[in-house]
C-alpha cells in the first residue's frame, strides 16, 4: 500500500528556530540568484548574515501578521507571512518552499492558506512585489489569480507588483 505524504501549514513565531531556518534558506536562495545574475558572484556570508539579522520577521507577528510554516511529511519545507499594511490591505511576503520540496503542491497551499490569514486580519486585498529573475513565482501569482499592477511600494529589488482582492469569508 502507497504512503500518503501531505502538508500541513501552521502558524509559526517569527523568532523561531524552525522559521529562522526557513528565513536563512529562503534569503540565501534570491539573494544569491540575484548576485550569480548581476555579478557571477555568491552573496558574501558577512552581508548574508547581516541582512538575515536584520530582516527578524517581527511585523509578521500578531495581532498585524501571521507568518505560516508548511510542513511535509512532518518536515519544514516552506513559508509564507502577511502583514497589515493598513485596515484593508496586506503584503505577502517571504513564500518559499525548499527546493527538494518542489512541485508537490505546496506554495499553492502556502498562498491559499496566507489568503485565509489576510481575511482573518480583516485585508480585502492582497498585495505583492517580486523580481523579475524570479519568473516561478511570476507564474504562481499569475495561475492564482494574482493581477500585474503598477508599484505599491518602492523596495530597491522589486520590479514586478500583484495583487489580488479577497473574497469576504462567509
Amino acid at each position: 500500500m502507497a504512503r500518503m505524504t501531505m502538508w500541513t501549514i501552521t502558524p509559526e513565531a517569527p523568532g523561531s528556530p524552525v522559521a529562522a531556518a526557513l528565513w536563512r534558506a529562503y534569503y540565501t536562495e534570491v539573494s544569491d540568484r540575484w548576485y550569480l545574475l548581476y555579478e557571477g558572484r555568491r552573496t558574501d556570508p558577512a552581508e548574508l548574515e547581516r541582512e538575515i539579522a536584520a530582516a527578524t520577521g517581527a511585523e509578521l507577528a500578531p495581532p498585524h501578521g501571521r507568518l505560516l510554516v508548511g510542513r511535509y511529511d512532518g518536515t519544514p519545507a516552506g513559508s509564507a507571512g502577511v502583514r497589515l499594511l493598513d485596515a484593508q490591505i496586506a503584503g505577502l511576503t517571504r513564500v518559499f518552499v525548499a527546493q527538494d520540496m518542489r512541485g508537490r503542491g505546496g506554495a499553492a497551499l502556502l498562498v491559499a492558506v496566507a489568503e485565509d490569514a489576510a481575511r482573518a486580519l480583516g485585508a480585502r486585498r492582497l498585495v505583492l512585489d517580486t523580481r523579475g529573475d524570479l519568473v516561478e513565482a511570476r507564474a504562481l501569482y499569475a495561475r492564482l489569480g494574482y493581477t500585474e499592477t503598477g508599484p505599491h511600494n518602492a523596495d530597491r529589488y522589486a520590479e514586478h507588483w500583484f495583487r489580488k482582492e479577497l473574497a469576504p469569508v462567509n
